[in-house]
């Protein structure tokens, strides 16, 4: 089974210490966001867990210690964007990140990195100009660490209207600017594109739209074929496995104002008080009349890929 950290929250940058101890003690809980009293427990078990995903604007706090996840195959995605600390207020510079990627990539190997540059918007100062010219830099800075770039346009839901005021969305020329030049650079870098969710009229030689987090993605990564049991995936649009995530929504420090996880920056705030880094459950403690469930955990490898898989 693949064991997602980073669909509700960027568990590297702001609760390393938490997810390592839950490493040394060989579980986590995860709280359902919408049925509170259901907890979900997970064995971290290298045996039923075949890959770790993570999700992540800063790696960082993880890399020191990234041998004690030496019993598990990682994968990683790391978002490295263009923008200012008024967008992403307590994001590291992109200049940091970038070296963070490259340390990350030479400890666990290129195939096991992914680099987001998303959400992308525009506005007077990311035009799509800029876009296309801090992508050059980004991709020739990351060429050689990784292989692959996952790209998205922003989406507009409710409380990021509400926390972005006056974003709008990018126009299907924009969409068409940009990707026709980033297919060119990363064509250049040795990149691969994976737009996310994004129109299938856009995808040309080196640009898809089968996903990010999709089973051909984590096979490419593993070196092995994989029997992911068949169920309603989280988006109609979306191939990406995205299941058994064990964060938390409104928990994410960076204070991104695109931010779909976040509903504002009080009940963050308030939430990251109730974190424990002793407890089984990223935020708060377990409660009397929380239903307790283990989940059906089994390893999903089938055989090693063949050359043309790998192609």
């Amino acid at each position: 089974m693949i064991l997602n950290t980073g669909s509700r929250t960027d568990i590297p940058a702001y609760y390393s210490d938490w997810f390592y101890n839950r490493i040394k003690e060989g579980y986590v809980l995860s709280r359902n966001p919408y049925y509170p009293t259901q907890v979900t427990k997970y064995l971290l078990n290298p045996e039923v867990v075949d890959i770790i995903v993570f999700c992540t604007k800063n790696p960082l706090p993880m890399l020191d210690r990234i041998s004690l996840l030496s019993a598990f195959d990682t994968f990683w995605f790391v978002t490295i964007t263009p923008y200012d600390k008024e967008i992403e207020p307590h994001v590291p510079p992109k200049e940091s990140v970038i070296g963070y990627f490259q340390k990350l990539s030479e400890l666990i190997g290129k195939e096991r990195t992914s680099w987001r540059y998303d959400p992308i918007f525009i506005t007077d100062q990311y035009s799509v100009d800029y876009h296309i010219e801090q992508f050059q830099q980004m991709a020739k800075a990351l060429s050689g660490y990784t292989d692959q770039c996952v790209v998205s346009f922003i989406d507009l839901y409710e409380k990021t209207k509400r926390n972005f005021s006056g974003i709008r969305s990018v126009t299907n020329t924009e969409q068409e600017q940009i990707i026709a030049a980033f297919s060119e650079i990363a064509k250049e870098n040795h990149l691969q594109i994976h737009l996310c969710c994004e129109n299938a009229g856009l995808v040309r030689e080196n640009v898809d739209a089968d996903g990010c987090m999709s089973k051909a993605v984590l096979e490419k990564s593993l070196g092995c074929k994989l029997n992911v049991p068949q169920k309603k995936m989280a988006r109609a649009e979306c191939s990406c496995l995205l299941g058994a995530d064990i964060g938390a929504y409104n928990t994410c420090g960076h204070g991104c104002l695109y931010c779909y996880a976040n509903y504002d920056r009080e009940t963050v705030v308030k939430n990251m008080k109730l974190h424990h880094v002793s407890s089984p459950l990223l935020i708060g403690e377990i409660f009397e009349n929380d239903v307790i469930k283990q989940a059906e955990q089994k390893s999903w490898k089938n055989g090693q890929l063949d050359f043309f898989d790998l192609l």
